[in-house]
């Protein structure tokens, strides 16, 4: 499926279907996994990448040629929209230009940026600062003005909660509606009260709420978030701390025991090889070779 129809169609489910839960990945594989298990959408998460693809904290290591790779990879394993988390967008707002030309050209259905200060870190780390509302606001103006598919979702997200508080966190998002973001963004509400009053404040645009397991918001059942008003679940990085504690159980029995099979906690040869669809390249082949 090309990508403007299935951006076309994420706009449009986020407009009349009720509240979309969708999990991060930070590779190909991870992202037919969310969609073999019948997900709506995918979130390509910086932190994610970070971790996976440089075994390093997200404090701003990654880049948009790393993303944008991924991206590509990501769209061409899955016909799923893809939100692609973009940081700050790399610098000031040319750079975001440049940012949001790159992001549409892979595949991606979204772009998420941030008003953090460069390097940015994680939203559920401390020590974070953002940058004052003229430059938070200009991003967002020229990611808007980027864009070439009209239905390429503008993501604006504030981290002014951890150093303004939840007010003014909700005044720039409130800036960003004003300057063409499709939705917002306030990352890490740290109360049950905070969660509610973030859809309450900004009503008539749809809200993404992050859980990061572990994090500082309070987990909350995806019907109640749901009845609150946000329109995008995110669980950003439980698939990698799925696969990390898979990794660390089925290396430490190997470890401990000297050898595995299939009755350990692994996926089967067989489950392996259908995701990533080897059957269809076996076809694929025989077609090409003539037999």
């Amino acid at each position: 499926m090309l990508s403007h129809e299935i951006n076309r169609r994420f706009r449009e489910r986020l407009k009349t279907g009720g509240a979309v839960l969708m999990p991060g990945a930070a590779n190909a594989l991870a992202a037919r996994i969310i969609d073999d298990l019948g997900f709506e959408a995918i979130y390509l998460s910086g932190a994610g990448l970070t971790n996976t693809y440089f075994a390093m904290p997200d404090l701003g290591f990654v880049g948009l040629a790393e993303i944008a790779q991924h991206t590509a990879t990501m769209r061409d394993a899955t016909d799923l929209p893809i939100v692609v988390d973009a940081d700050t967008g790399f610098g000031n707002a040319l750079n975001v230009r440049h940012t949001i030309r790159t992001l549409e050209r892979a595949g991606a259905s979204a772009v998420q940026l941030e008003d953090q200060v460069n390097p940015k870190r994680c939203g559920h780390f401390a020590g974070k600062d953002v940058v004052d509302l003229q430059e938070a606001r200009s991003r967002v103006k020229a990611a808007v003005d980027a864009r070439q598919d009209p239905n390429l979702l503008i993501i604006a997200r504030t981290d002014a909660r951890a150093t303004q508080g939840l007010s003014a966190a909700l005044d720039r998002a409130h800036a960003m509606i004003e300057d063409g973001a499709d939705i917002t963004f306030v990352e890490a509400p740290e109360t049950i009260d905070e969660v509610r009053a973030i859809p309450e404040a900004l009503k008539g645009t749809p809200q993404l709420v992050n859980l990061v397991v572990g994090g500082k918001t309070p987990i909350m059942d995806f019907a109640e978030l749901e009845d609150m008003g946000f329109s995008l679940v995110l669980y950003a990085n439980v698939a990698l701390q799925g696969a990390m504690h898979g990794m660390q159980t089925a290396l430490g029995q190997l470890k401990a025991g000297g050898r595995l099979d299939e009755s350990a906690p692994v996926a089967p040869f067989r489950e392996r090889q259908r995701l990533v669809r080897k059957d269809f390249f076996d076809a694929l082949e025989k077609e090409y070779s003539g037999e």
